[in-house]
């Protein structure tokens, strides 16, 4: 039997960055927003109307996002419109996002693989 190699352990700070990342994530209302611009570029205005909230509160969601890396704006006349400025964090979310529907079809729940 071959021995498993010695774990190579992160960084600390790499770690806390990861966490950080993951945690701008972690709220709904971001999430959706990331989703959202998955799809395009789009205003907050739109993005408010489309997840029902306030304009106030989606540019809240759309600052941190912005701080973090993850969006950027650029000006279209009055108008801010917002991207994603990494597209790897997309991947990360669509890949999340196929787990969790596979996970409610039925017949491929863990309950369906025999780990109940």
């Amino acid at each position: 039997m071959r021995e498993r190699p010695e774990p190579q352990l992160l960084e600390p700070e790499l770690l806390a960055d990861t966490a950080a990342a993951f945690g701008i994530l972690s709220a709904t209302s971001r999430l959706q927003i990331v989703w959202l611009l998955a799809d395009g570029p789009c205003d907050v205005g739109t993005i408010a109307t489309a997840l029902d909230q306030p304009v106030a509160a989606v540019s809240q969601h759309l600052a941190k996002l912005k701080l973090s890396g993850l969006v950027r704006a650029r000006r279209e006349g009055r108008r801010q419109i917002y991207v994603i400025d990494d597209p790897d964090v997309v991947e990360v979310v669509r890949s999340v996002v196929r787990t969790q529907q596979a996970r409610r079809r039925p017949g491929t729940g863990p309950a369906a693989r025999g780990s109940a």
